[in-house]
């Protein structure tokens, strides 16, 4: 088998690359990554027989197509993320997360693709007065960040109906914990760095807004489960989580708070564009045989570790 892994070098992508890499079931993992936002050192480890790098940008046809010759298998997760960025870069951001999708389906149709799996959000459910979102749930997102995963699920569907590829969107958790890409720009790892840095942990708006967690680790497995099990995941859309890892933004910041053993304060500031709130529903992905491993505790324990821990072997200076 091989698969393709847009967007290799993110921060999921250095965690799933390497988990496909040492899988039985894959000859060769190529990796399609511009670098803009990711670095080479998620494949660190991973550089050998198994892997093939193109060093290419999803919203270059050429480039996509290029790299999934003799594919088997897809899993795009090349976008740009950070949706509270994306109000002041929205036609970048349909560019790269809506056309960049419309390429990766087109490619997958003409050379006849067997799996493509989408990587969606949970962020495209906007405010949502119910705390059981279900993938039935009416999607109102709130930025062009989840309006362009939005609209690539739309794409998806258009594709494999016209295409007959098997498809899927897991509309992700919102991601934390360690992996050779780590972004601090997601508001447990951002909490996790200040309190340790001994610095007040900021909340924008009230803190009351609804977010369900996973950890990065978790989120690869599900990929990887998607994309090499794909007749366990029939369903279009997957929320991919846990019930119980659905937090309030405020208690977040307590739980990295107590975890660390700090006293430091939290602070409350007003929030520019208020975030979107919503308590997900994990039930469907119950039935795909997928369950997460990881806590927001355990998550956050670990990431403290490795910020005070330093590697006990080092590269030698060359004499």
């Amino acid at each position: 088998m091989r698969v393709l892994v847009t967007g290799g070098c993110g921060y999921i992508g250095s965690a799933l690359v390497p988990r496909l890499v040492d899988d039985e079931r894959v000859d060769e993992v190529v990796v399609l990554d511009s670098l803009d936002g990711g670095s080479p050192r998620a494949l660190m480890g991973c550089v050998g027989d198994g892997l093939a790098f193109r060093r290419g940008d999803v919203r270059e046809y050429g480039d996509v197509e290029s790299a999934m010759r003799g594919a088997d298998r897809v899993v795009h997760l090349a976008a740009i993320t950070g949706a509270a960025s994306t109000h002041g870069r929205r036609e970048e951001t349909f560019a790269v997360n809506r056309d960049g999708t419309e390429n990766v389906l087109t490619a997958a149709g003409k050379l006849g693709v067997e799996t493509v799996v989408f990587a969606s959000s949970c962020n495209n459910y906007g405010r949502a007065a119910s705390t059981e979102i279900d993938e039935e749930t009416e999607q109102k997102p709130l930025n062009p960040y989840a309006e362009s995963k939005v609209a690539g699920e739309k794409l998806l569907d258009d594709a494999a109906d016209e295409y007959g590829f098997d498809a899927t969107a897991l509309r992700m958790s919102t991601n934390y914990g360690f992996a050779p890409g780590v972004r601090f720009n997601l508001v447990v790892n951002h909490f996790v760095f200040r309190a340790l840095t001994d610095r007040p942990l900021t909340v924008y708006g009230d803190g009351d807004n609804w977010r369900p967690f996973v950890h990065v680790e978790d989120a690869a497995r599900a990929y990887a489960h998607a994309v090499l099990r794909p007749d366990n995941w029939p369903e279009r859309a997957y929320n991919v989580g846990a019930d119980a890892e659905n937090y309030r933004i405020a208690d977040v910041a307590e739980t990295v708070r107590d975890e660390l053993g700090t006293d430091l304060e939290i602070t409350y500031l007003e929030d520019e564009h208020p975030g979107p709130s919503y308590h997900v529903d994990f039930e469907r992905l119950a039935t795909t045989g997928f369950e997460p491993e990881w806590t927001l505790r355990d998550g956050v324990a670990d990431l403290a570790e490795r910020f005070r821990d330093r590697p006990t072997e080092r590269a030698t200076t060359p004499a």
